[in-house]
């Protein structure tokens, strides 16, 4: 997963980003998106979506969408032609966070583990988590230190036995050695 950008926090709430505009497509307004949600319905027709555009947040409702090549092409009720959906290029496109489903019991959406502190029972206070990392080996938290470094830790149950996203706080319990070979002060 890509690390979200920030969010427009716009309508008071807080958002969540579920994609992200990449191009426009074609001559008649549509765009291609990497989605960034796994509900199916996200990007369906009626579907109501917020987008920051030049720093003014726009609203914006699915007119069709359909699946490209790993990606969504979507076109937008008032998005007519390529030069409309040029200028959403870049587009962060969010819902409330009151609009995702709850997560499955033991699972978490990544929005939900950022900015989680991270305590580890040996070592104390490690950081919070700054991102959540995909890689071909699997997911990672990036911790971030107060001092400025950071460490890559293994969403692994083993490593992080206590996850709290009501409280923000996540236990770890590291083998010794992890943080120096996993460490970085860059």
């Amino acid at each position: 997963m890509k690390q979200p950008p920030r969010s427009t926090g716009s309508e008071g709430a807080e958002m969540v980003t579920v994609g992200a505009v990449l191009r426009a497509h074609g001559l008649r307004g549509e765009v291609l998106v990497d989605a960034d949600s796994e509900n199916p319905d996200r990007f369906r027709k009626g579907s109501r979506l917020l987008a920051e555009i030049g720093g003014r947040v726009r609203r914006l409702e699915v007119a069709s969408s359909r699946p490209h090549r790993g990606r969504q092409l979507v076109r937008f009720a008032d998005v007519t032609d390529r030069d409309a959906a040029e200028a959403l290029r870049g587009a962060l496109l969010e819902v409330p966070e009151d609009q995702v489903p709850a997560a499955e019991d033991g699972t978490f959406y990544y929005f939900q583990l950022v900015g989680c502190r991270v305590v580890d029972r040996r070592l104390g206070e490690l950081g919070e988590v700054a991102a959540v990392v995909e890689d071909g080996g699997g997911v990672l938290l990036e911790v971030a230190a107060r001092d400025g470094a950071s460490v890559l830790v293994p969403f692994a149950g083993a490593l992080l036995p206590e996850i709290d996203v009501v409280e923000g706080l996540i236990t770890s319990d590291l083998p010794e050695g992890l943080l120096e070979v996993c460490g970085s002060t860059s």
